[in-house]
């Protein structure tokens, strides 16, 4: 109340924000949430939300929900591979960053709460970082893999990266680089 000036709403809109939340990062934990949004006391409105939910554990036993008609693929399909930007929300929603952070990207030794790199998802899991360069009218893309990639790798970035490319610099040329592993 102090932040707005006015009293807060008691219609419970923090339902919706959560459903929301959900639609878009779900399965997910309290804490995922917590971490998402910054609010505590989360348990109870996912409580009361319960009859609306689909509710699942992970392999710690650990309540996940979600909505109940989320599209939730086979764990045996592999996810595509992506290029993610600075403080993209996929990483910061989830207090439990294993289900995407990976040892190739905690042994990078980045400043903790310094700059988030950009990165590089293969089959969900962080696989590189990227950087975008321009210059007399060429844009640049180069991929700094933490380990080597398999050439189907290496083919999926360059086909996702195009389309990266032709969203940042549509009227340059374009290229695609892959760096030696760090």
């Amino acid at each position: 109340e102090s932040w707005v000036g006015a009293p807060l709403r008691t219609d419970q809109p923090i339902d919706q924000m959560l459903l929301r939340y959900l639609a878009a990062f779900g399965p997910a934990t309290v804490r995922d949430a917590q971490t998402w949004c910054g609010l505590t006391r989360l348990a109870e409105v996912l409580d009361r939300l319960r009859p609306r939910l689909a509710t699942f554990r992970d392999e710690n036993g650990v309540e996940l929900f979600d909505l109940p008609d989320a599209p939730r693929p086979d764990p045996q399909v592999s996810a595509p591979a992506r290029y993610l930007y600075d403080f993209d929300n996929l990483l910061l929603s989830h207090h439990d960053r294993s289900r995407v952070v990976t040892d190739g990207l905690r042994q990078q030794n980045f400043v903790p709460h310094g700059p988030v790199p950009r990165l590089v998802l293969l089959d969900g899991f962080t696989a590189a970082t990227w950087t975008f360069t321009t210059a007399r009218g060429a844009a640049s893309l180069t991929v700094h893999p933490f380990e080597p990639l398999s050439a189907a790798d290496r083919e999926a970035l360059t086909t996702e990266g195009s389309e990266l490319l032709d969203l940042l610099a549509p009227k340059a040329s374009h290229e695609i680089r892959f760096a030696a592993p760090t």
